[in-house]
């Protein structure tokens, strides 16, 4: 199967594609080498440059800050911008132009060609100046300062083997001679006050501020004549200048001492006085050297490989080569060492029929002082332009965003990301190396990998995340990225939140991942019903797990499906589910889940059950637990819920009292015996069965006595419990004499519970009829102990009795002399204010009088002997009218009768005039309970003065 591109696509080598199978070897061999990743980048220049070269050829170049000069081989001069389009043209020459060369402002171009001529032209002005030699000139170098300096300097050479410099006098321009007579001048140099030149000789360097010549570095041994293989000379900076000759390459150290004579003039002293020259690095190549340039601590080579069958015949003519055999040239990177850092070939437009001196190599000024590390500062990257006859190839440092790309295209993502990150491209770049990693992972099935970095990939984009999801989904492999999903910053459409866990749901492995995902995620971010949808169908087949329905659980909660929410918990067991009974108010639910409930805490099912019997009836309670008999220990359970159903209300649960009395001598034999005393609803027959066959002995006792068989019950107790003090009580809450006659008679063969029951029976039964019947001969242990302790018990007993008679009688006594004090006081209803007792106070009344109180308003309903009228006058009462006495003994009297009535009788027995009869009588009315603590003193002198007529009368006859 053949791999699957990456949604990016993958850019091809046409040209390997190109190759036959025999050099497939090779081609591995050089997809090694091109792992290195490129130093330089290029591209055509376009603008007018295509148009321009169609009908001309170029044949140098020149760069300054702002712009580029191009020379052709038809004499013109053409000015471009940085983007190839023309600014301006000059129709400077009639043969080609062989050298260009900017000041340092830009301002000025200078050109030489075959015709024997220099032109200088103004970029900005119409100023030009043209300059005959007469012989065909092959370099110039403008002054840097030829703008600023009014000299106007320049130094030219050619084929007649002088180096001119040209300097502007007062009365004008005049040539100078610098050195002559070792052949043509081929390339000139000037950087400062240093200007350097090669001739056939070698290369030589002089000083224009000291005007001395200042070193000379010889001609590599065999390389090709210059004139076939020109030289190249740059200045890397003002005291390092770098030579391409051939096949070799060196790099001079000049340092320069200026000194002045004394008139400022600069005096003629030797060489290695002056300045100090080194060659700091010098090395061979495999290649001709077509042009050189620096890069940063680095060199540019434009690197021309020769046809090896030819050899030197190559250069034998200064033709281009009809064979159209020439490979192409190629840009490399390379220390000082000659270490190679990188190499380009360059696809230049007809380079099968080029020499290796078509080619030149020209680079922007630049400081290099931001280089550092392999990197260039933003905006002060160099540009390197490779010029052939009908091409403009420019070649810059790659960038980061190139670097990337470079990265991905050789399926470097990991580093390509670690560039991303550091901040060294464009934040848009992370989208695109994060998609195409993904793919990449995703081609290479590590879909995990891809799904654990999609947080740092995709970030805060929202369509990102959804396109991956569906991606994912798509592939079913949304599994693995559902634990990364945001669910804010950003936040996604519900459909994607819903689509990863229905991918989840639909997963058996996966199931407590969805469980964790559903109690994480906020339900805001997505609709629980479509998740609800998809899950309900599984619960039925072989997929269904515990984690998937408690997931579903969830969702119900989330959705308000609160009853089925309930009945997953139930089968889940989850021992949460009563609090989640009560948050939700799902008591009329659990009447289907008794059994379950009971399982997962009995403790606190039992009180829910007996407080919602309404709901779930203690019958539907003992048949589910029945029912499940296979999955608990129901009896158990069965014991538990009866037993608190008995002790909430002994007749809620009275149809399984029969059952209830097995559970309690199986489970708790000792609240057995208080549920026989409590129920009235069990079958007295099968309690004593069960009691029997448990040989529970008391429980039988009880039985036996409620169902009437006294006489075995006592027979139990007796021959079975051996416990006679507890056949004696029996006996005696039988209240039956006969009872006694068996309890004695079944005795009668135990000597020992024979002295038990003579101790006991004192105030039950007469002990000298036990005695009676206690047969001849028969030994009673302690016998004579239990006899005094008998007749003690006796005398005590009715002595106990005399007491308690004659306290009786007294208490008796005490309380009706209490009663008869109680009947003869009075109650006073009156209609009056209390201004009357004022008035009365006013008189002298006693302290009792201070203390009652006017009940106003009251109606009396009399149950005196009178009915509703008074004892004396028979009047019937009004008691809004007049006041009245009321007395215990239940008579009534008008005030103003029974004050008549007391008066007449004291005048009889020449008694001293008492009190006021209503004044005395204020003792008696209502006041809050105070008057029933008073002393019974004030109660006896109270009586003395108030008597009821009648009784008093009465008593007295």
């Amino acid at each position: 199967m053949s791999p699957k591109p990456s949604e990016n696509g993958m850019e091809g080598d046409d040209e390997r594609e190109e190759e036959s199978e025999e050099d497939n070897s090779e081609a591995e061999v050089d997809e090694e080498e091109e792992e290195d990743e490129p130093r330089l980048k290029y591209q055509r220049m376009g603008g007018s440059v295509p148009t321009l070269l169609q009908t001309d050829a170029a044949s140098c170049i020149a760069v300054a800050e702002r712009m580029i000069a191009l020379g052709t081989h038809s004499g013109s001069v053409h000015i471009l911008d940085f983007l190839g389009n023309q600014v301006k043209e000059f129709i400077a020459h009639t043969a080609a132009v062989n050298d260009l060369s900017f000041d340092i402002e830009g301002e000025y171009i200078g050109s030489c060609s075959d015709d024997g001529s220099v032109v200088i032209s103004s970029l900005f002005t119409e100023e030009r100046m043209k300059f005959e030699y007469h012989r065909p000139m092959k370099a110039i170098a403008l002054d840097p300062d030829y703008a600023r300096k009014s000299s106007r300097r320049f130094v030219t050479g050619g084929l007649a083997g002088h180096l001119y410099f040209n300097t502007k006098k007062w009365i004008g321009y005049r040539d100078q001679v610098l050195h002559s007579g070792e052949g043509p001048i081929h390339s000139v140099k000037w950087r400062t006050s240093l200007i350097a030149w090669a001739n056939d000789a070698g290369v030589k360097v002089y000083d224009a501020a000291n005007d001395q010549r200042i070193t000379f570095i010889e001609r590599p041994r065999g390389s090709p004549r210059p004139e076939l293989l020109l030289p190249h000379l740059v200045w890397q900076d003002d005291s390092m200048l770098v030579i391409g000759w051939g096949t070799s390459v060196k790099i001079v150290s000049i340092r320069t001492h200026p000194n002045k004579g004394a008139n400022g003039t600069f005096k003629q002293i030797q060489m290695s006085s002056l300045s100090q020259v080194d060659i700091v690095a010098s090395f061979q190549t495999s290649y001709f050297i077509s042009g050189i340039a620096p890069f940063g601590d680095s060199l540019v080579v434009l690197a021309y490989i020769p046809v090896e069958e030819d050899g030197e015949k190559e250069f034998s003519s200064t033709m281009p080569s009809r064979q159209g055999n020439a490979q192409r040239p190629e840009v490399r990177v390379v220390t000082w060492n000659n270490d190679e850092l990188a190499t380009d070939a360059l696809p230049i437009n007809g380079f099968e029929h080029y020499k290796a001196k078509d080619y030149s190599l020209a680079h922007a000024p630049f400081s290099g002082s931001s280089y550092a590390g392999g990197q260039w500062a933003a905006g002060d990257e160099p540009l390197y332009y490779v010029v052939s006859p009908k091409d403009v190839v420019i070649a810059k440092p790659r960038d980061t965003e190139d670097h990337i790309a470079w990265l991905l295209q050789h399926k470097y993502h990991e580093k390509a990301l670690a560039a991303v990150e550091a901040g060294q491209g464009r934040s848009e770049l992370l989208d695109e190396v994060g998609s195409r990693y993904l793919d990449h992972l995703i081609v290479e099935r590590k879909y995990a990998e891809a799904a654990s970095l999609c947080p740092q990939l995709l970030r805060g984009s929202a369509s990102a995340w959804e396109r991956w999801v569906f991606h994912f989904a798509h592939l079913r492999q949304l599994p693995v990225l559902v634990p990364y999903i945001p669910t804010e910053n950003p936040r996604l459409r519900d459909t994607a939140y819903e689509v990863a866990l229905v991918a989840l749901a639909t997963n058996t492995s996966f199931h407590k991942d969805l469980l964790s995902i559903v109690k994480t995620w906020p339900p805001v971010v997505y609709s629980a019903l479509p998740v609800i949808s998809a899950i309900e169908p599984q619960l039925t087949t072989s997929s269904s797990t515990d984690a998937l329905k408690e997931a579903l659980a969830e969702l119900y909660v989330i959705d308000g499906q609160y009853e089925k929410a309930f009945n997953l918990h139930a089968d889940l067991m989850k021992p949460d589910i009563f609090d989640f009974i009560d948050k939700h108010n799902l008591h009329d639910g659990i009447q289907e889940k008794v059994a379950q409930l009971m399982i997962i805490d009995c403790k606190r099912a039992i009180p829910l059950f007996i407080l919602h019997r309404d709901v779930v009836s203690p019958s539907d309670v003992v048949s589910q637990l029945m029912a499940a008999k296979k999955k608990c220990d129901y009896r158990y359970f069965l014991h538990l819920y009866l037993h608190s159903l008995f002790e909430s209300n002994p007749h809620a649960g009275r149809d399984f009292h029969d059952m209830q009395v097995e559970l309690y001598a199986d489970f708790d034999a000792k609240m057995l015996l208080p549920f026989l005393r409590s129920s009235q609803h069990y079958t007295l027959e099968k309690a004593h069965e069960i009691c029997v066959r448990r040989d529970l002995l008391r429980e039988q006792v009880f039985i036996l006595g409620r169902m009437g068989n006294s006489k075995q019950a006592l027979s139990v107790i007796i021959n079975k419990l051996g416990d006679i003090e507890e056949a004696i009580e029996f006996v005696s809450m039988q209240h039956d004499d006969d009872l006694w006659e068996e309890l004695i008679r079944q005795c009668l063969n135990k000597p020992e519970m024979v002295g038990i029951l003579l101790e006991h029976t004192v105030g039950n039964l007469d002990p000298l009829y036990i005695v009676n019947m206690v047969p001849n001969g028969l030994e009673i242990p302690r016998l004579r102990d239990r006899l005094v302790k008998i007749i003690t018990d006796y005398r005590t007993e009715t002595s106990l009795r005399h007491g308690c008679n004659d306290i009786l009688k007294a208490d008796c006594v005490n309380l009706l002399i209490k009663y008869h004090k109680e009947a003869k006081r009075a109650i006073y209803l009156s209609n009056e204010e209390d201004g009357s007792r004022t008035k009365r106070d006013e008189n002298g009344v006693s302290q009792l009088s201070e203390r009652s109180t006017s009940i106003k308003n009251m109606e009396v309903k009399s149950k005196s002997r009178g009915g509703t009228r008074c004892c004396m006058c028979f009047d019937p009462f009004s008691i809004h009218d007049v006041s009245i006495y009321v007395f215990f003994c239940c008579h009534a009297y008008h005030e103003t009768c029974l004050r008549d009535s007391i008066d007449s009788i004291s005048s009889k027995k020449k008694k001293p005039t008492v009190a006021h009869p209503k004044e005395d009588l204020s003792y008696y009315n209502y006041d809050n309970g105070d008057n029933d603590d008073d002393d019974d003193d004030i109660h006896d002198e109270d009586d003395a003065r108030v008597r009821c007529i009648l009784c008093t009368t009465a008593a007295a006859g």
